[in-house]
């Protein structure tokens, strides 16, 4: 109100009726006046700025990890000065401890769900087929626990060939997980225009940088119902060969330890050693080579 106190002021109005107007004492005014922003106000300010973008972006952030984001730019703070700022505005992490009982309401969709179809029963089901490659991938996020802590991957699998087109690896679940994903993807497939990618609601997959990676693209947003995992079906099923198959054989002392396990299984034996009975009996480098190559030649 101080500065509404000042503009009065200069149209001739007497700051002392102002300030009985607005209910607000007289000295503080001029204390202000004096020294509109201190210093510490302003630092305070440029925290606070940088705690509200990484927040923002990733809201899955409890107030330690924003220190971080806030370091990387630029504005370095203790812990404390942290929970203080996120305190007074409310910012905690969605995963917090409900209050009184009740859970915070997952997001909202930021894509429409072009998976789904009602069949006769009027039941809701998903269905995911492709014509052709590059037509429709499907991203999750999973992750696993080793001596160093969780290590988390996020993947695409496209549905023509079930061929995991990209994935990322990293000891924290960020926004970049899923973005690095889908770069990487888009990387090694190329012409990825018009495709529906089909996720969750993780607020990964809901955040600006994901959703801007996908307009960067030309690529289709498409994103299923909270709390129902059938809705990505298609994707779960590789997460619990993964699971069998590499996370659960042993324990994991180091993160690397485990990049490196999970990188051999997906490319040397998923790829090219794995037969699956939905592509004929063949491995999914296999069934692009062979169908895909005919449709090249006729054109």
């Amino acid at each position: 109100m101080y500065p509404l106190v000042r503009e009065l002021a200069e149209d001739g109005i007497p700051v002392s009726v102002t300030c009985r107007v607005l209910k607000i004492a007289r000295q503080p005014y001029y204390r202000w006046l004096a020294q509109p922003v201190t210093d510490a106000e302003l630092v305070e300010a440029y925290r606070a700025n940088a705690l509200f973008d990484a927040y923002d972006d990733d809201p899955e952030f409890g107030y330690r990890f924003l220190v971080d984001e806030a370091r990387d730019a630029g504005q370095a703070m203790a812990e404390r000065t942290a929970w203080r700022i996120c305190s007074a505005n409310g910012w905690w992490s969605v995963f917090g401890k409900p209050k009184k009982g009740k859970a915070n309401k997952p997001g909202p969709p930021v894509h429409d769900d072009l998976c789904a179809f009602v069949d006769t029963h009027g039941v809701t089901r998903h269905e995911f087929n492709a014509e052709g490659p590059n037509q429709l991938w499907v991203g999750d996020i999973t992750e696993h626990w080793t001596g160093e802590g969780k290590l988390y991957m996020c993947a695409f699998k496209d549905v023509y060939s079930n061929r995991i087109v990209g994935y990322s690896i990293d000891s924290r679940m960020k926004s970049r997980l899923a973005v690095a994903a889908l770069n990487n993807a888009v990387a090694r497939r190329g012409d990825v225009a018009g495709c529906v990618v089909h996720t969750d609601r993780g607020s990964q997959f809901r955040s600006r940088k994901f959703v801007r990676a996908l307009n960067r693209h030309g690529m289709v947003g498409s994103m299923g119902r909270v709390g129902a995992a059938g809705d990505n079906a298609a994707m779960e099923s590789f997460f619990a060969l993964l699971q069998k198959n590499v996370l659960n054989r042993r324990a994991w002392a180091t993160r690397e330890e485990l990049r490196i396990a999970i990188v051999t299984w997906i490319e040397r034996t998923y790829h090219r050693r794995r037969r699956q009975s939905a592509l004929g009996r063949l491995t999914p480098v296999e069934y692009e080579a062979i169908m895909t190559t005919p449709a090249t030649q006729a054109a």
